[in-house]
C-alpha cells in the first residue's frame, strides 16, 4: 500500500520561511513519473504549486506563477523524501499543503487528475 505523508506544517508570519517535506511508503519517488505540491485553502479550488518530474535522475521542476521565485522543490532519493522550500510566505499562502505522486503522464501535470497517490495534507498559516 502507498503512502504519501507530509509534514512540516505550522503558524508562520509573513515574510517567514518553512520547508514542508514529504515521505513515502510502498512506493520510492523515483517510480514516480513526477510528484506534484497542491493546495487547497478555504472556498478555493486545489492549487497546482510546484512538480519535479524525474526524480530519479534528470530532474525538471515547475512552478505556479504564484510562488516562483519563493518556492523550490526539491527531492532527494537516498531518504525517499520530496521537500517544498517556501520562502517570502504571504498570507494567501494559507492552505492546506498536499503531496502527490503520478505514475504516468497527463497532458498537463498541473492538474490534480494526473496525479494518482496523495498524502493527507499539512496545514500552512500565515499571520499578517
Amino acid at each position: 500500500q502507498v503512502q504519501l505523508v507530509e509534514s512540516g506544517g505550522g503558524l508562520v508570519q509573513a515574510g517567514d520561511s518553512v520547508r514542508l517535506s514529504c515521505a513515502a511508503s510502498g512506493r520510492t519517488f523515483s517510480r514516480y513519473v513526477a510528484v506534484g505540491w497542491f493546495r487547497l485553502a478555504p472556498g478555493k479550488e486545489r492549487e497546482f504549486v510546484a512538480a519535479i518530474s524525474g526524480v530519479g535522475s534528470g530532474r525538471s521542476v515547475y512552478y505556479a506563477d504564484s510562488v516562483k521565485g519563493r518556492f523550490t522543490i526539491s527531492g532527494d532519493n537516498a531518504k525517499n523524501m520530496v521537500y517544498l522550500q517556501m520562502n517570502s510566505l504571504k498570507p494567501e499562502d494559507t492552505a492546506v499543503y498536499y503531496c502527490a505522486g503520478a505514475i504516468s503522464y497527463y497532458r498537463t501535470m498541473s492538474s490534480p487528475n494526473a496525479y494518482n497517490d496523495w498524502g493527507q495534507g499539512t496545514q500552512v498559516t500565515v499571520s499578517s
